[in-house]
């Protein structure tokens, strides 16, 4: 699903109230919704044959017999400037959605010459609406990309984009608008789903007595070829034991104490990589020339270890490894904890 990123200058339409005028889709918006597919979400486009046929596969299902629900915004030309799609099928009951109905949010897409302007906003939030008020579904969910995600979650949505969750009730006749629902009881295991994925890594900082830091030469990641001493973190290992394990692990060298944590380093999801990954850097002190020599590496993942002033190591990492280690280095210098957050996005 795309989100809205670029501004243009097209005429705007509006309804009387100054608001995107939505309506719900028909069958025969089935093959305008199919080519936004086809444009503005798949990263292969459609061939014609494959148009043609799931025009013809969409077409029966957004009938009022069928389990597909769409909601537009059509363009001053008539052709569609925005749409929603979202596709109905059951699930097993559960107390946060008794009546067993679910839908999934299948497309999302705005034509690039109507984008930031809410329209992407506009028909999902009549979608979810009609969805929740006249299907009774209860259960929604979706995946779209890391730029998109923060309008799903301000709609109630949560999780990582590659799976986002929410459960939604029917306001009742009678209720009081604007009133808070009574709160529902989520199943334990549902509850963890809906939470963003991270994967853990916790390193140690170390340099030498002139304060030159050290990294190791990786043997397996050509893309990151120096490493701070360190690795993810096992399931259900508190931090500070996964850096005193991937310490001995890689080094042969006993981590002592007690933790001072340099900085956090958080990464988004990108292509291979599914989840967010979060970094606590520790701060390891700073090692003789001798405890240097006697360093054992395990050759299965590092083959060297070099002591380099700061500057030089610019030349020998990714730009984005070198601002991590110049956050981490201002970190332990002045004492203030790093963060930074853009780490592995490029």
């Amino acid at each position: 699903m795309n989100a809205d990123t670029a501004p243009t200058t097209t005429a705007e339409p509006r309804d009387a109230d100054g608001r995107p005028p939505v309506h719900a889709a028909t069958a025969a918006d089935a093959e305008a919704i199919t080519r936004m597919r086809s444009e503005h979400v798949l990263s292969t486009p459609f061939t014609e044959d494959w148009l043609r046929r799931c025009t013809d596969e969409l077409a029966p299902r957004l009938t009022p017999g069928g389990d597909a629900r769409a909601f537009v915004i059509d363009a001053p030309d008539g052709t569609m400037a925005a749409c929603a799609l979202g596709l109905i099928h059951p699930v097993l009951p559960a107390p946060a959605y008794p009546r067993g109905r679910a839908a999934r949010v299948q497309i999302v897409a705005t034509q690039p010459e109507f984008r930031r302007r809410g329209y992407a906003r506009a028909v999902v939030s009549a979608l979810l609406d009609h969805l929740a008020d006249v299907e009774e579904v209860t259960l929604f969910e979706l995946h779209t990309s890391p730029e998109a995600a923060p309008l799903y979650r301000e709609l109630g949505f949560s999780g990582s984009p590659a799976l986002m969750r929410m459960t939604r009730h029917r306001q009742l006749d009678g209720a009081v608008p604007g009133a808070q629902p009574d709160s529902t009881w989520v199943p334990p295991q549902q509850y963890a789903d809906a939470l963003p994925r991270a994967a853990a890594y916790v390193c140690l900082y170390v340099t030498d007595e002139d304060d030159r830091p050290l990294q190791l030469h990786s043997v397996y990641s050509p893309s990151h070829p120096w490493h701070m001493i360190g690795g993810p973190m096992d399931l259900g290992e508190r931090p500070w034991d996964a850096v005193v394990r991937e310490c001995r692990e890689e080094t042969g060298m006993a981590a002592a104490g007690p933790p001072r944590l340099l900085a956090t380093v958080y990464g988004q999801p990108r292509a291979g990589r599914p989840y967010s990954t979060l970094q606590l850097i520790f701060d390891g002190g700073r090692l003789t020339a001798e405890q240097i020599r006697g360093l054992t590496l395990n050759p299965r993942e590092h083959d060297a270890v070099h002591v380099l002033p700061l500057a030089e190591w610019e030349a020998l990492m990714p730009a984005r490894d070198f601002v991590r280690l110049l956050a981490v280095e201002e970190a332990r210098r002045t004492g203030l904890a790093a963060y930074v957050d853009t780490w592995g996005s490029a």
